[in-house]
Order: C-alpha cells, then structure tokens, then sequence
C-alpha cells in the first residue's frame, strides 16, 4: 500500500507541516530527491507534495530511484501528479534530467547492513560518486540548496565510556575492512559537501542520522529495529544475536525528517546530528519495548550466541547529541514507545505475516 494512504503516515506528515519552519522559502521550487522510494526520502517526497495540497507551495518533485518497479508500487498513489515526475536511474551515472533545479535531498545509499558485506563497491559509489554527480549538476544549475542524509557511521569507534557523540567527535575506522565502505563512503561524500560549499558556493546541509524507524522500513531491511518490529507483527518471539549491550539512538521516521527540514532552512552549521536523546537504549531495551507494544501475544527475547559481523556495528556505543539541532528549534514529539506502536500499527495494515 502506497505510503500516503496510510492513516499512521498521514498523522506524521500532520506533525511535520505544523512545525515552525519558514516552509514559504520552498515554494514555487523544483526539488530532486534521491532514493525516493526509500523510508526517509519518501517521507520527504510526501512531505513536498503535503507542502502544495495544504499550503499551495507550487512545488515540483523530482524522485529519482534505481528500481523502477519497486517506486511505482511503493509511489503509486503520487505517479499521475502533475507536480512528482519519477526519474528511473543509478544515481553514479550523469543525471538525465536537464530542467531547472532548486534544491536536492539525496537519500540515494544502500543502507541495509548486509550489503556493506556482500555489495561494498556499489555501497561507497552512491555515497561517493552519486553525492559528486549532484553537486556537479547543482553547480552548473546555480541551485539554492543541497541536503546529505548521513549516518552515526561516519563516527567510527569512539572512547570507552562515551555515552553521547558531538558533531566534531571522529574516531577510528578500519578503512581496508570492506564494511567500511558505508562509513568511508559517507564520510567522503561528507568532505565533497564541505568542499563544494567552500569552493563553489553550494549551500550544503548535512544530517547525520542515528538510528530511524518507522512506516516505510522494509520488514527484511536487516536492522534490528526491522527484525524486532516483523517479530511483532508476526507474533514470534524477538531473536537477540548478542547480548544486546549496544546503545544506538533511536529516532522516529517523522521526527527525523523534521530534523532534516530544520537543518535546510533554518540552519547555518553545514553539519548537524539528528537523533531523539530519548531513545538512546540499548538494543536489549529496545527489544523490550516492541515486546510491550503487543503484550497480549506475550512474546519474550530469546538469545543466541550467534553474531553476524558484517551485518551488526561493532561499536558499542553510538548515541549522538542532537544540542546542535535543538539550538535552532527542533525537538522530537514522538517517544519511543509511541513510535514503535506507530510503526507496528502500520504494519500490521499492511503486511501479509500479521499474526
């Protein structure tokens, strides 16, 4: 089912629009979005469009994603809009769309864990040549606005004892193992951002996001907020690979767009973290309240010794500090319990495993 039809998604984009944001300075744009059939570019997408059946913003979308089919299901309700035109390419190639741009969000990455493993070359090219073709286009089309989804990856590991990371805290990362090639990825597209801005005046805004969740996150996505949710929704018991000592932050979908808004236009950093501080738990935690989400079915947590390592961050603790973000207006209204029932709700409308 398309995102827009679903009444958990529409609530959100209620709770998006209703912030405090000059939202005027978007309208009459054109706005390329990368990635767009993926959960947080496609809640932008419908953010834009909510943007013009709300307010009259005279937007035009571009979504640009590398699997046609999967879009055109998952963006079916927005493909015969006049203003949402889907653009079918792998985002390292030249973009074939010559029209007049504005603003770019790109989203485009592979984020799933298990092809850091198994797809490292096409994993760093998105970030690393798909962020360089964009920036190359927005020069020559004198764009307003550029904006890097990221990710706590590019922290690498941190000190022990470090409960919160600040924007400015980079630790070390194994750069031959090939599962660096998210991380060293993000981090290059990050550096071509700041030289961009540097050299030719592209407006750059980086979010680095913690750990997100929410509707539009594939059940097999591989993540562990993905695993614990289809264990919920289809009634089994949550399976923990490790002790589930990790600490991550995690962030609902629409609180995390939000953030991402109020960094393009109210921001003056060109990076800033996006993260709920008070969803910073361990994966133990985290796993408990999704058993509470449904506490009729009386799921429980069962433990293995098993570890997959090219699927799971070996860091154990990723929380980041969003003070940077909060100083410009932005706080998260969804808690993590309530946002985990949002996520579970919907995907119990929408999923064929629902117990």
């Amino acid at each position: 089912m398309p995102l827009r039809d679903r009444p958990v998604v529409t609530g959100d984009l209620d709770e998006i629009l209703a912030r405090d944001l000059p939202w005027e300075r978007l309208s009459g744009s054109t706005v390329l979005v990368t990635g767009a059939s993926g959960m947080l570019p496609s809640y932008v997408v419908y953010t834009l469009l909510a943007l013009n059946d709300r307010r009259g913003a005279g937007i035009t979308v571009h979504g640009l994603v590398r699997d046609g089919d999967k879009a055109r299901r998952l963006l079916a309700d927005v493909l015969d809009r006049p203003d949402f035109h889907l653009i079918v390419q792998d985002v390292t190639e030249p973009l074939a769309w010559s029209g007049p741009l504005d603003y770019v969000v790109h989203g485009a990455s592979a984020a799933r864990p298990v092809l850091h493993g198994t797809a490292p070359v096409a994993t760093i090219k998105a970030n690393l040549l798909g962020t360089a073709n964009l920036l190359d286009v927005c020069v020559a089309r004198g764009s307003r606005g550029f904006a890097f989804m990221s990710s706590a990856e590019v922290y690498g590991d941190q000190p022990p004892g470090t409960t919160l990371i600040d924007e400015q805290s980079y630790g070390g990362l194994d750069i031959l193992n090939p599962r660096a090639c998210y991380a060293e990825g993000k981090r290059a597209a990050e550096s071509l951002c700041a030289a961009y801005q540097a050299q030719f005046g592209v407006e750059c805004r980086i979010a680095r996001f913690g750990h997100v969740y929410g509707p539009g996150m594939a059940l097999d996505d591989g993540r562990v907020q993905a695993d614990f949710a289809a264990s919920v929704v289809a009634g089994t018991d949550i399976v923990l690979n490790s002790d589930g000592s990790a600490v991550r932050t995690y962030t609902y979908v629409a609180d995390a767009v939000a953030g991402l808004m109020y960094a393009l236009l109210r921001g003056d950093q060109v990076v800033y973290n996006v993260a709920d501080p008070g969803g910073l738990v361990s994966i133990r935690r985290l796993a408990e309240l999704f058993t509470q989400v449904r506490p009729e079915k009386g799921l429980r947590l069962v433990f293995t010794d098993a570890a997959d390592a090219r699927s799971y961050s070996p860091a154990k603790g990723q929380g980041l500090d969003s003070g940077r973000l909060a100083a410009l207006g932005w706080r998260p209204l969804v808690d993590l319990p309530a946002g985990l029932a949002r996520m579970v709700t919907d995907l119990e409308s929408t999923s064929p495993v629902a117990a």
